[in-house]
């Protein structure tokens, strides 16, 4: 980790677009509901806008010298904000920058994270095409270490720009330095720490095409094997079509995309804690039904949220509240469009209770839950 400098920086690409600023404001008793996908929490007693990494940097200071919370917001779409708000400030960060050198790739935190993707493929790189479609910004991919369909943005982040809370200093992290794991993060181990400023990549140039397809579910849908290679476009338009039709791509009129997504993550369990969890699908399901399995290493095995959670019997629009599983996709909690965020949790408790008591498994969510807790 060193400090950030000024160093060389790659060349804008299409700068007088990129610089669409969203004016710096103050607002008080500020509704945070709006700024979610889940469209769901209380106010905050303050919200600040920051258009400009040097912004952020002086909202994040000025909380913290006078001992205030401090909410950072990106693109909401990770959130579960309790009913009663936030006591304190919420940051949203909508910074802009998206500059293209090559093969390299730097992008402000407050980019919208899709968008930035669709850029990407457009100038014929490949990286992220399979990670078209996620809502939410630039700057939250690093520390959920973003996945889907066989691409995670640790495959091709090379450097993160952060501000470090602890020593007041703007730093660079390299890969290494930032520890990326399955949905996890050096950041999201540490998330009182880091600010996230600036994100870079290192993206592939094959000549339009995409990376090897790694997914079978993309490779299937794209009509090739796994580990060959399709027009980048191809991967990103077929990526798109399937989260569509799961209810992972936002759609204000589509109450199945009211959510954050996946709302758990995929288990990963011991050597000793899968062996118990087969004993308990037998006893459960019976003979020859064998749950979905994938190498997580260190002997350790994946197994699917969203298979455990159907088989438990919470299948896709289970509840009859104002908050269900998602008729498209059973890992997906939605608002349906009256629900409080007691509403979602009280359904995320009795899922995580169901499967829990089902398959031994205890499921754990992957939005960060502000004033409230599963």
């Amino acid at each position: 980790m060193r400090p950030y400098g000024p160093g060389p920086r790659p060349r804008p690409s299409g700068a007088a677009a990129d610089r669409t600023l969203v004016p710096v404001q103050e607002l008080h008793d500020a509704p945070l509901a709006p700024l979610t996908t889940f469209r769901l929490g209380g106010p905050a007693t303050r919200l600040v806008v920051a258009t400009t990494d040097d912004e952020v940097i002086a909202a994040v200071r000025e909380a913290d010298d006078a001992g205030t919370p401090l909410l950072i917001i990106g693109g909401g779409s990770n959130l579960v904000i309790g009913d009663k708000g936030f006591d304190g400030t919420a940051l949203r960060i909508a910074t802009r920058g998206f500059a293209l050198d090559g093969t390299r790739l730097e992008l402000a935190a407050g980019e919208v994270w899709t968008d930035a993707v669709a850029r990407t493929v457009e100038a014929g790189l490949a990286g992220v095409e399979c990670l078209a479609g996620i809502p939410g910004s630039a700057g939250a991919t690093p520390i959920q270490n973003v996945g889907a369909y066989g691409q995670e943005v640790s495959g091709t982040i090379t450097e993160v720009v952060a501000y470090d809370r602890t020593t007041g200093e703007t730093v660079t992290l390299s890969n290494e330095e930032c520890a990326f794991s399955y949905r996890h993060s050096r950041f999201k181990q540490h998330p009182e720490r880091y600010v996230v400023l600036r994100v870079r990549f290192e993206l592939e140039d094959a000549g339009g095409l995409s990376a090897p397809v790694k997914y079978a579910e993309t490779a299937k849908a794209l009509g090739v094997e796994v580990g060959d290679r399709v027009p980048a476009a191809d991967a990103r338009e077929t990526v798109l079509r399937l989260r569509a039709g799961k209810g992972m791509v936002l759609d204000p009129e589509d109450h199945d995309t009211w959510s954050a997504g996946s709302f758990f993550t995929n288990p990963i369990l011991t050597a000793a804690e899968y062996a118990t969890f087969l004993g308990r699908v037998r006893d459960r399901l019976g003979d020859g039904v064998a749950p979905p399995a994938y190498p997580a290493g260190d002997g350790r095995t994946k197994t699917s949220a969203a298979w455990l959670i159907d088989r438990a019997g919470f299948t896709k629009g289970y509840g009859s509240g104002p908050a269900r599983i998602s008729t498209k996709h059973a890992l997906a909690l939605t608002n349906r469009g009256e629900a409080t965020t007691e509403d979602l949790l009280a359904l995320a408790r009795e899922v995580v209770a169901g499967v829990r008591d089902a398959f031994g498994v205890t499921l754990v969510n992957e939005p960060v839950t502000v004033g409230v807790s599963l």
